[in-house]
């Protein structure tokens, strides 16, 4: 049986837009550095804290890792924390699950329950 391991990419306005017409994500933060931030399940709230703060139009994918067309590896980051990194195209067609995230009343972006 194989167990999946979920990663999940952030996308704010215009880095969701781009990838709506691209079919895949392209951010000036993943070409820079040459690969696909990620979180896992754990580190998505931390992230959305610290990089889309105040921001409206913010989006959530899901992927399950192992079926990325790419090579995602776990790499020390923020904190010392291992961070998933793909190394390749993240095509939105291959989220498991999306979502488009609500304004909390502090004007950032909540989470969906869904994802609890």
């Amino acid at each position: 049986m194989l167990i999946e391991t979920f990663v999940y990419k952030i996308l704010g306005a215009e880095d969701q837009a781009r990838a709506a017409e691209l079919g895949h994500t392209d951010t000036d933060l993943d070409a820079r550095d040459g690969y696909v931030h990620l979180s896992s399940k754990d580190q998505v709230g931390e992230t959305l804290a610290l990089h889309y703060a105040g921001q409206s139009g913010v989006h959530l994918y899901e992927f399950a890792a192992e079926h990325l067309g790419g090579d995602v590896k776990w790499e020390e980051s923020r904190g010392g924390q291992l961070f998933p990194h793909l190394y390749g195209t993240l095509r939105l067609t291959d989220a498991r699950r999306h979502w488009s995230l609500d304004t909390g009343p502090d004007g950032n972006p909540m989470l969906p329950e869904a994802f609890a």
